[in-house]
């Protein structure tokens, strides 16, 4: 079998182990405050202000549209797998807003004259297969020839206007629930350089391809103020940003915060992205870290993660109630902290 990572060529990302996912935190910020500021369409609900995971873009008073875009290179080595994944991650930021993703465009990337076309067509199976899954209509999509293989999604949901759920809306004394475990950029890492087993690929790849359908259904029946996914930016880079957007602080009880199993002593022999270490670099000024943390431990909770799970502000009254039904579902669920008073304080405990 031709091994998808493999057919990756070497760029200033990749070679240093990173996961082909988003550009950093800090030159995202810069690249888009250079930008000319324009008023925003009294129509669009959610825009960049925020940081958030989609757009929202209001069509009549009891309906909006939820849109978002992501694609990136190869991470597991089965065609069929990787465009699982790609779905899974693409349609989660739609999850992370509170909609119901309906539509989905391909967005392909493929090196046509050095690869089988077989591959593409199982990226796609793998792709059309989890978009079923989600009962997401695919509509079509773009091609091109390129040297790299890549693949992603455009996907559209729909949302009441009144039951969005952002990154800015966390209160003081919110509960934090995160629905997967961190590590998979570590893992898929390890995966690249051949030092996993294949069930620990077939776990990695399972946490990655499974959808927040579950778990943002489950969180309908309760009080959410709050919700992000956690992918490319690292868990503390996505509760950063939904600190700075709801003016609160956060508390993150570090050993509480689920872990795919391995992760961390692959992380202690130097298995550790460079986009992981790129989001401790952006957010190490800001939090403040327990004395006698290992770098290796703070490395982790910045890991670079794609299709990770939603990290979730819920009213304290309900958090317990939440984390039982969510785990009764099958989801790997937990409260790794609470939202304070202070804003833009983070604290990991």
């Amino acid at each position: 079998m031709i091994k998808l990572t493999e057919q990756i060529k070497l760029t200033s990302l990749t070679s240093k182990g990173g996961c082909g996912c988003k550009i950093g935190p800090a030159d995202l910020s810069n690249v888009l405050k250079s930008l000319p500021q324009k008023p925003a369409h009294p129509d669009l609900l959610v825009g960049l202000d925020t940081s958030d995971d989609a757009g929202v873009y209001r069509l009549t008073d009891d309906l909006a549209i939820v849109q978002t875009l992501d694609f990136f290179t190869p991470i597991v080595d089965d065609p069929y797998d990787f465009g699982q994944v790609a779905a899974a991650n693409a349609i989660s930021d739609v999850y992370a807003m509170g909609g119901t993703p309906v539509t989905a465009l391909n967005i392909v990337a493929f090196p046509i004259a050095e690869l089988d076309n077989a591959i593409l067509t199982e990226i796609l199976r793998g792709a059309g297969d989890k978009l079923s899954e989600a009962d997401v209509a695919l509509v079509g999509g773009h091609s091109i020839d390129d040297q790299e293989p890549k693949f992603g999604l455009a996907v559209t949901g729909t949302i009441h206007p009144d039951r969005i759920r952002t990154n800015a809306g966390a209160r003081p004394g919110d509960k934090l629930i995160l629905t997967k475990p961190i590590g998979v950029g570590i893992m898929t890492t390890a995966l690249k350089r051949g030092l996993l087993t294949n069930d620990e690929i077939q776990h990695v790849t399972e946490v990655m391809t499974t959808l927040n359908k579950t778990a943002a259904e489950t969180m309908n029946d309760h009080t959410v103020h709050a919700s992000t996914d956690v992918t490319g930016f690292g868990l503390m880079g996505h509760a950063m940003e939904m600190a700075e957007a709801s003016d609160v602080g956060l508390t993150i009880y570090h050993e509480d915060v689920p872990v795919l199993p391995r992760a961390e002593e692959l992380a202690q022999t130097g298995v550790i992205p460079g986009g992981s270490k790129n989001n401790f670099n952006h957010v190490k000024d800001r939090i403040k870290y327990p004395y006698d943390m290992t770098d290796t431990r703070k490395w982790l909770l910045s890991d670079a993660v794609t299709s990770g799970g939603l990290l979730a502000a819920v009213d304290i009254t309900e958090a317990n109630d939440l984390l039982e039904k969510l785990q009764a579902n099958g989801i790997e669920a937990a409260i790794i902290g609470e939202v304070t008073e202070t804003p833009g304080q983070i604290i990991v405990t």
